[in-house]
């Protein structure tokens, strides 16, 4: 698996900072960005203030800062989950309709768990079967758009992805999470590894949901939360509601129509 930052939208901090000050300012954004080009605001400022401004959960200034990545070497499997994330995200993926493999080039994702439960022989016999079913079925003058059919999930696939910083978050939140399956947390893990290196300040918010800069606990099922080496660290949603119910000034409950109501009302509908 290969994971490279390919480029990131110029100047990120400031343009998050313009738009988040474009919500809660008088000036206009011509004014805010003439403020910033004139260095009137100085970097340690407009730093500053996004931090601030990322402390409230306001997320939408986020999608304005973008991330364009090369991704090879990963499976088909990885890709039908990567492709379930369709907001702030675009995908160019390598095509099996045009794209011809060659019988010695189809590597495919072996998970570890074939090797440790002592099937990769049997892991790598079906492959070299696939393999010359494919390469005998092109050469049979079959197209590659019919021949592909008996490739399986772990054929490889390549992405160029963009996706925005908000999209960025919300795919850590979930992918980051232990309870993910391996192979696409390992690549949001790299993913995160490369906006690090280019913007360590971006790239401390880019944490598993439970993250302290994220929801800051697990809502997960109790079963898994127990059986995660961060739940010692990080409480469970069923603790939360527990102290609550000690704490709280009403007990909990789940909301009825007379709550709808008294907002009903209110907003005079």
């Amino acid at each position: 698996m290969e994971v490279k930052l390919i480029d990131v939208a110029a100047d990120p901090f400031e343009k998050l900072y313009a738009a988040y000050r474009t919500c809660y300012s008088s000036d206009t954004p011509i004014e805010i960005w003439e403020k910033i080009r004139g260095a009137k605001i100085t970097p340690e400022r407009i730093r500053q203030f996004i931090g601030e401004r990322l402390k409230t959960g306001h997320a939408s200034p986020l999608e304005q800062v973008i991330f364009w990545f090369a991704i090879a070497g990963v499976s088909r499997s990885l890709s039908h989950q990567l492709v379930r994330h369709r907001i702030g995200i675009s995908f160019e993926q390598q095509s099996q309709r045009y794209v011809r493999f060659k019988e010695e080039t189809l590597e495919f994702i072996m998970p570890d768990s074939w090797q440790r439960a002592g099937m990769a022989a049997d892991f790598d016999q079906l492959a070299v079967q696939i393999s010359a079913a494919y390469t005998k079925a092109l050469a049979a003058g079959i197209p590659a758009e019919d021949a592909r059919f008996v490739l399986p999930n772990a054929a490889p696939t390549n992405f160029q992805v963009m996706v925005n910083f908000a999209e960025m978050l919300h795919i850590a939140d979930l992918r980051l999470c232990v309870r993910a399956q391996w192979e696409i947390r390992k690549m949001v893990a790299l993913m995160r590894l490369e906006i690090k290196r280019a913007i360590p300040e971006l790239a401390q918010y880019l944490q598993p949901k439970c993250g302290e800069l994220r929801m800051g606990y697990c809502d997960e099922s109790y079963e898994d939360w127990a059986k995660c080496p961060l739940g010692k660290v990080r409480p469970h949603k069923a603790a939360l509601f527990e102290l609550y119910r000690e704490h709280g000034k009403q007990a909990l409950r789940g909301l009825s129509e007379k709550e709808f109501d008294v907002v009903e009302k209110q907003e005079q509908l």
